[in-house]
């Protein structure tokens, strides 16, 4: 293998609590030659763990002649415009969500990248989750019928009052979880958004962004999801509620409860009837059906965690492989994004 040359943008939680320890357990197919950001003592921690270069100012590390590629963990605001540096400067992007704040943002870097001679790739890392995958098999396979509406939370506590609780830094949920659970909306919806209903509040959170945030999209399909994050539930919901005509799961934490009926078995035909009930309080529901109930741990056919998303990077970059996260659909993510904070109806 030929490592890929890496630089890191942004020594923060991001850059230094993820992108690092994801590429350290990768050696053989990454290596960290520099780094950038504004604080000197972040630059310090970068030289002394990898003995990389290391650059308080972004020209310098676009100027490294070494640097095939640019992880950005920047803050949100600085995404898009470092992100088009990046690629005037030849050298490929992995870029951190939210990729964009508008959609305009995103035309920005189509642009970029049409006119570049690196790529742009986008990091929704969360595509690969083992539960999410796993849910997606499921889905495939059939079993539940036809799956009519799907629930999709990710709920907490937090008195946040950080950087990203400010709407004038690009924070709040919907830029923070949103991404993620907005592209496991857009996958598990298969279909074109034909509506999108939301609701934006802030409820724990000390700063101006929204920390609860619900958003309903209705598929052409007829299929309704619905998800909800929040960071002001003192209990939370299953990650996953997938209903269908002829079953149901529930993802909490790493473990699927599933139950539905066999896959030959046919509803016995009933007909409805417009006369007066006995007094057995019997609703006419015919006899018990047989349900099957299984309980199964949320891990995918081949296996897979949110780290994963590096390995299909190296591949696309250095095997030719096709990256699983397509700029379209990533950008169709920022759409659904900017028709909820601005709450307008949603444009096909």
């Amino acid at each position: 293998m030929t490592p890929i040359k890496t630089a890191i943008a942004g020594i923060g939680r991001a850059g230094w609590g993820m992108h690092c320890p994801e590429l350290d357990k990768r050696r053989d197919r990454f290596v960290i030659v520099a780094a950038c950001d504004t604080l000197p003592d972040r630059c310090a921690m970068m030289r002394e763990r990898y003995g990389c270069r290391a650059y308080t100012d972004f020209d310098a590390l676009l100027n490294d002649p070494d640097v095939e590629l640019v992880s950005i963990a920047t803050p949100t605001l600085l995404h898009v415009p470092q992100a088009v540096r990046v690629l005037q400067a030849g050298k490929h992007v992995f870029l951190e969500k939210p990729i964009a704040l508008t959609t305009t943002e995103t035309e920005t870097l189509r642009e970029a990248a049409a006119r570049a001679t690196g790529r742009l790739f986008f990091r929704h890392n969360r595509r690969f989750e083992p539960a999410f995958t796993r849910i997606r098999e499921i889905l495939a396979s059939g079993v539940l019928g036809w799956v009519y509406e799907i629930k999709l939370r990710r709920n907490g506590y937090q008195r946040r009052s950080d950087w990203q609780t400010l709407l004038a830094c690009g924070g709040g949920q919907l830029n923070n979880w949103g991404p993620h659970i907005i592209d496991h909306a857009l996958q598990l919806l298969e279909s074109p958004v034909a509506d999108l209903w939301r609701d934006l509040k802030r409820i724990a959170a000390v700063g101006d962004a929204e920390d609860h945030l619900k958003i309903v999209l209705t598929g052409a399909n007829g299929r309704v999801v619905d998800l909800e994050i929040s960071g002001g539930a003192a209990l939370s919901e299953p990650e996953y509620v997938v209903l269908g005509d002829r079953g149901a799961l529930i993802c909490q934490g790493d473990t699927i409860t599933l139950k539905h009926l066999p896959a030959d078995y046919v509803l016995p035909a009933e007909q409805a009837s417009a006369d007066t009930p006995g007094m057995d309080y019997s609703f006419g529901k015919g006899g018990p059906l047989p349900w099957l109930t299984q309980t199964m741990p949320a891990q995918p056919s081949t296996p897979c965690d949110i780290d994963s998303i590096w390995d299909h990077l190296y591949a696309a970059l250095r095997e030719g492989a096709p990256f699983p996260i397509t700029m379209d659909e990533a950008f169709a993510v920022v759409k659904v994004i900017e028709a909820t904070r601005q709450g307008t109806p949603f444009q096909h």
